[in-house]
């Protein structure tokens, strides 16, 4: 065989091994690609790491097994179930999570009790019920994994129009079981319900950086009344949704930025961080490593950022 011709048969040899590699995904490129996950755009994983026990804070649990509402005239149920959610844990780092159950279910908070039931002892659950709900029906979903009710102010409830009494009477509900209520309100409904939510008996858990208009921030007259009740000691924030409060948009979310972090800076150590997956109603994905990585820039001091992904949530939410 002259020289030529083991060239020409190396030649060949190495690019059928190279054929054999991109038919089975192996490489350099096949070995840093990540894996798409539902819901999330981007396939890298956050330039930060979570610590040990990192919880995500805010996600919703869907299933076509249960039925949308009647009331819910919005986007239909897809399946965005625990098997995906795992798939963004492993990319995220995250271990621990809370399932909040989403206005789409009304009080039917089976599929938030079913995703709770297949997370394990890792997961929480945060349950919308009504004012007919009986101490035992509590009690029941207490021994499933529910640690706090969801009221909602901004979105379309089941029993119509979300008012201060209903918070109050729940509050009240509650309030032996030693559950928190988390309030989702716009800034304009925190600045009318300051006085009721000020004199709550439970703890406080207010949603996606309180919806502070982009336009104003922490300029909004909802912010001092915001301030007040973290510096109340009693009140907590979900960093979570700068995609909701936004006009700069990602990737840096500049807007929700400044809230978040002035936030952060005045009680650190009832900050807890959300991913608000899987996203309902956005047009565009969100990159849930970046929304991840966004905490970096709020909470810079690595000290803090562990608080608010493992000690605070551990508080919180009662993990062991």
């Amino acid at each position: 065989m002259n020289a030529i011709d083991q060239s020409r048969r190396e030649l060949l040899k190495a690019a059928g091994l190279c054929a054999v590699s991109a038919a089975c995904g192996i490489g350099s490129a096949g070995a840093n690609a990540q894996e798409a996950i539902p819901f999330s755009s981007g396939t890298e994983p956050p330039k930060t790491s979570a610590p040990p026990n990192a919880c995500d804070s805010h996600i919703h649990i869907f299933s076509t097994r249960f039925p949308a509402s009647s009331h819910w005239k919005g986007e239909p149920v897809v399946d965005s179930d625990v098997a995906a959610y795992r798939r963004l844990q492993k990319r995220l780092g995250t271990s621990r999570v809370v399932v909040v159950t989403p206005s789409t279910y009304g009080t039917d908070n089976r599929a938030t009790l079913d995703g709770v039931a297949q997370l394990g002892n890792s997961a929480r659950a945060v349950v919308v019920v009504d004012l007919d709900i009986s101490d035992a029906e509590l009690k029941q979903m207490a021994a499933q994994g529910a640690v706090g009710i969801r009221i909602n102010f901004g979105t379309p409830q089941s029993w119509g129009p979300t008012t201060a009494e209903r918070l109050e009477t729940m509050a009240r509900k509650v309030h032996a079981l030693g559950w928190h209520v988390q309030v989702y309100a716009t800034g304009d409904q925190v600045v009318e319900l300051a006085d009721v939510l000020a004199r709550l008996p439970t703890t406080l858990v207010i949603d996606h950086l309180a919806r502070l208009p982009p336009s104003q921030g922490v300029k909004h007259p909802a912010y001092p009344v915001v301030r007040k009740l973290l510096d109340g000691g009693r009140t907590w924030m979900k960093l979570s949704a700068a995609y909701l409060n936004t006009a700069s948009g990602p990737p840096a979310y500049a807007d929700a930025g400044e809230v978040a972090k002035a936030f952060a800076e005045a009680a650190p150590e009832r900050m807890v961080w959300g991913s608000d997956w899987p996203h309902r109603g956005e047009k565009h994905m969100p990159d849930d490593a970046r929304l991840f990585d966004l905490l970096a820039e709020w909470a810079p001091n690595a000290a803090i950022r562990e608080r608010i992904l493992v000690d605070n949530p551990g508080r919180l939410y009662g993990f062991s």
